[in-house]
């Protein structure tokens, strides 16, 4: 019997791959760990592997085709063997369903769900994550066309669709699950909201219904490429739109006195080898100087849900890596426990990995705090965006000489640009600002830092 090949998963964030490029064609030999084809999560390349040997009988989907995660992608077995009884969507069935026998479900406490857990014939609709996302954008998951497995809602789903999805009250939406009638791209209520009344009043076409989306083709002087938007570029834009519209973000600006930072990057460049502390950057001193200063104030190490914040005791701090194929944030997890050169060490690690695309998925998520660092290309001030949920996140800019006066003399010292990006929706100026203050301070007296 043929051997079923499966979309793997990466990591307990992710719920499908795109199919970048088949290595292995229908037809082909493949040996135990041939490499059949490449796939990209919204974080990574990775290579998926043949784990039997025989010949691709077929494979179940095209390059660029989004497949979820446990999805069948390929059969290998001997020619001419009868295949006619596999499909798609056999082994996604059987993993859900194994699943479910093992794994009690329950929706994830990360967003209260106020909607209930509708399930059809004792399988869920929805995963946990899409559920909360669902309940958090106040839409209805019934509501919502599923691209999982059997149909299944997943996140990603939600992502989408939460673009143009117009604000709908509780009424109206029992309204349009009873009516089958499409919501309206605007309501008569306040910011757009949809009403029971705007429900009623649409008719049953898709006229009406919330927009798709689409291309206008249009003629310009000289050549056009046109680029499909995906993998990590496309998340990105997703992330990027999600969080400036659903968040009250904020931007703090100021500088730290570098002098330090420079004089101590000096000592560690020129200092005996068997310290091990001449690859330590000033982007890792800056790591360090945030993961000793947040503890102090842990309303910014938080995550903002909507009706609810979580407020962490650890520091799980990601840094924004510009890869081949897009931004990336690795997080360093309990980033507070480490010494200066563990933490440089682990960051290396984990940077490294992300600029191969090698990154383990799981390392690209969980951050409670986030630092991008901008100051190698010159600027002196930006607006960083933030990671949703996570309310803060630091601009690193770059050092300056700046002109300062000291006992009546006026001295131009160099200046290293901060640029803080909160969620005013959790945290109040006040305390934005004291994190700030404190993180300048920390700066400007590294070396004493590094001592505790």
């Amino acid at each position: 019997m043929a051997d079923k090949v499966l979309m793997p998963k990466q990591g307990n964030s992710v719920e499908s791959c795109i199919i970048v490029s088949w290595l292995k064609k229908e037809g082909d030999a493949v040996a135990i760990g041939d490499i059949i084809c490449e796939v990209e999560t919204d974080k990574a390349t990775i290579e998926v592997e043949s784990s039997f040997e025989g010949t691709i009988l077929k494979t179940f989907y095209e390059e660029d085709d989004d497949v979820p995660v446990h999805n069948l992608i390929a059969l290998i077995g001997e020619p001419g063997e009868d295949i006619s009884q596999f499909s798609n969507e056999d082994a996604a069935e059987e993993i859900v369903t194994e699943e479910a026998s093992q794994v009690p479900v329950k929706v994830e406490e990360s967003i209260p769900v106020v909607i209930p857990a509708e399930t059809v014939e004792g399988k869920r609709i929805g995963s946990p994550r899409a559920m909360n996302l669902a309940a958090a954008k106040g839409l209805d998951i019934r509501t919502v066309s599923g691209s999982g497995p059997e149909g299944r809602v997943i996140e990603r789903d939600i992502l989408a669709l939460t673009k143009e999805y117009p604000s709908m009250s509780p009424a109206a939406i029992e309204e349009m699950l009873k009516t089958g009638k499409p919501a309206p791209v605007k309501g008569s209520g306040i910011g757009g909201r949809v009403l029971l009344t705007d429900v009623q009043k649409s008719e049953v076409s898709t006229s009406s219904a919330v927009p798709q989306g689409g291309t206008t083709a249009e003629v310009y002087p000289g050549p056009v490429q046109e680029i499909k938007v995906r993998g990590i570029r496309k998340i990105t834009a997703e992330h990027m739109f999600n969080s400036i519209s659903t968040t009250a973000q904020l931007t703090l600006n100021t500088s730290a006195d570098a002098s330090g930072l420079l004089a101590i990057r000096k000592k560690f460049k020129t200092s005996d080898e068997s310290f091990g502390l001449q690859k330590i950057t000033i982007n890792d001193l800056i790591l360090f100087a945030v993961s000793k200063t947040l503890p102090k104030f842990p309303e910014m190490n938080q995550h903002f849900l909507g009706d609810k914040i979580l407020q962490f005791e650890k520091i799980h701090l990601g840094c924004a890596v510009n890869t081949e194929k897009g931004l990336l944030v690795p997080v360093i997890k309990d980033a507070g426990s480490y010494s200066l050169k563990s933490l440089s060490d682990k960051g290396k690690e984990l940077f490294g990995a992300a600029l191969e695309g090698k990154s383990n998925p799981d390392d690209l998520s969980g951050g409670t705090f986030t630092i991008t660092n901008l100051g190698s290309m010159g600027i002196e001030s930006f607006t960083p965006v933030l990671n949703k949920p996570e309310v803060g996140i630091l601009g690193v800019c770059a050092i300056n000489l700046k002109p300062v006066q000291r006992d009546g003399d006026v001295k131009f010292i160099p200046h290293m640009g901060l640029s803080l990006t909160f969620d005013h929706q959790a945290v109040d100026g006040a305390p934005a600002a004291a994190f700030l203050k404190a993180l300048v301070i920390a700066i400007e007296n590294i070396e004493l830092l590094t001592a505790i």
